[in-house]
């Protein structure tokens, strides 16, 4: 028999909205089980079971922005940690890019619960993105995500000659980082001492990591596109809102 899950387990499975944001909506009386407004946390209900939310919900969601910005080196992408500050620190509206085509108005009440969705490294820059829509970050971070993340990384090979091509598929398809086999990736040669990386899975310091293995040091790491989303000529340490339409 199929069992019984929570009521906001089921709400992020339909992509309605992120766990913390159906508990709220819960609590509020905007979501229905087969017609009935449910407002006690925690309700278990069955998969077959039809969820709906109320207008007030969609319009709300509505509000909520999503950020890019061009990280610099030095920030981290969450909470400030020693001594370090947070991207987050740079969203003011003197360091919105000027050729923003977004209509929206920047307010700081834009900055509560605003959440990068995947971590870039603080000695890494590039695209960076944050947002309060939780159906966002679950789609580019969430455990099922396939979304591509695209990355120029500088190179030096730290043994005699070049690189073997044989190291370069390596680091196309299979290698193992903590005891588990990597998704395929895409590496290729930019140039001479730059190589392209596409990645669908994010561990922590994942290129660095591979590139290691094969002999490769890192000298410089720059995230240039999410999916369809690039981070084209955005300006470094200046942000843009996602506009309406575009989408990763």
């Amino acid at each position: 028999m199929t069992e019984p899950l929570r009521l906001s387990k089921r709400m992020s499975e339909l992509g309605l909205c992120s766990r913390r944001e159906a508990d709220e909506w819960i609590a509020r009386g905007w979501v229905r089980v087969d017609g009935k407004v449910v407002s006690e946390l925690g309700t278990k209900i069955l998969p077959t079971q039809k969820v709906t939310v109320e207008r007030q919900a969609a319009a709300e969601q509505a509000k909520r922005v999503t950020i890019l910005i061009n990280k610099p080196m030095g920030y981290v992408s969450g909470q400030a940690e020693d001594g370090y500050k947070p991207a987050v620190a740079l969203i003011k509206a003197e360091n919105r890019w000027k050729e923003d085509q977004s209509t929206t108005q920047f307010h700081p009440t834009q900055l509560r619960s605003l959440v990068p969705a995947g971590r870039l490294d603080i000695d890494s820059i590039g695209l960076l993105v944050l947002t309060q829509d939780g159906r966002i970050a679950k789609h580019l971070i969430g455990e099922t995500t396939s979304v591509e993340k695209e990355y120029l990384v500088r190179v030096q090979y730290t043994k005699l000659g070049t690189l073997p091509e044989s190291e370069l598929k390596r680091l196309n398809h299979g290698l193992m980082l903590d005891g588990k086999k990597l998704l395929p990736a895409q590496v290729k040669w930019q140039n001479e001492d730059q190589l392209s990386f596409i990645l669908r899975e994010g561990k922590k310091r994942q290129i660095r990591r591979m590139c290691d293995i094969v002999g490769l040091k890192v000298v410089g790491l720059k995230r240039v596109r999410i999916g369809r989303v690039k981070l084209g000529d955005l300006p470094v340490g200046e942000w843009r809102y996602l506009e309406d339409g575009e989408q990763f």
